[in-house]
């Protein structure tokens, strides 16, 4: 997982070449704990697909605010700068690969 901060947030998110899943999470959501290891295992299963990325919303208020969180974990799914997905909440892996898997060609082949 790659870690994304208002500064770098436009370069790394909109502008990324394979589509991106950006946890919107804090250290103090116990949720966004529980989902952290099953966004780990999507980036080394997806490598070369999806691009797992994580933005710590207290140290990055400013994306947070722009993309509309309001509950930890958000998890945005961005292709070609938009964002096409998103899921609010900790969710079982395969409900999480359910939700993405139609924006990423290779999952669905």
């Amino acid at each position: 997982m790659i870690p994304v901060s208002d500064d770098t947030f436009e370069e790394l998110v909109l502008r990324a070449e394979l589509p991106v899943l950006l946890d919107f999470t804090a250290d103090w959501c116990p949720p966004c704990k529980m989902i952290k290891p099953v966004l780990q295992e999507l980036a080394v299963e997806l490598s070369g697909q999806l691009v797992v990325a994580e933005l710590d919303v207290d140290a990055n208020p400013r994306t947070a605010r722009a993309a509309g969180v309001l509950g930890m974990p958000t998890l945005n799914l961005y292709v070609g700068g938009q964002v096409v997905t998103q899921v609010v909440g900790a969710r079982p892996k395969a409900a999480l690969v359910a939700a993405i898997a139609d924006h990423l060609p290779l999952v669905n082949a």
